[in-house]
């Protein structure tokens, strides 16, 4: 059974990574929910399409834009 390295380190079951596809220098995200570590390796283009329902306002410049999320909101 593998372990938590004095680093924080552990090392992955071989045959769980060619389950799901994790090789060496995969980049993965890491959640923790209900005490348990859940570790997703990261798909290019996963979150593609996420925004395609957004309409820009060509309007407001990119500058303008910025500055408006940099402010804080007003109560």
């Amino acid at each position: 059974m593998p372990r938590v390295s004095a680093k924080r380190q552990i090392t992955l079951p071989i045959d769980q990574c060619r389950e799901v596809g994790i090789g060496p220098g995969d980049e993965y995200r890491s959640y923790v929910a209900d005490g348990r570590i859940t570790i997703v390796r990261k798909t290019a283009g996963a979150a593609r399409g996420i925004l395609r329902h957004a309409v820009g306002d060509s309007d407001v410049s990119d500058e303008e834009s910025l500055q408006d999320a940099l402010e804080e909101p007003t109560p």
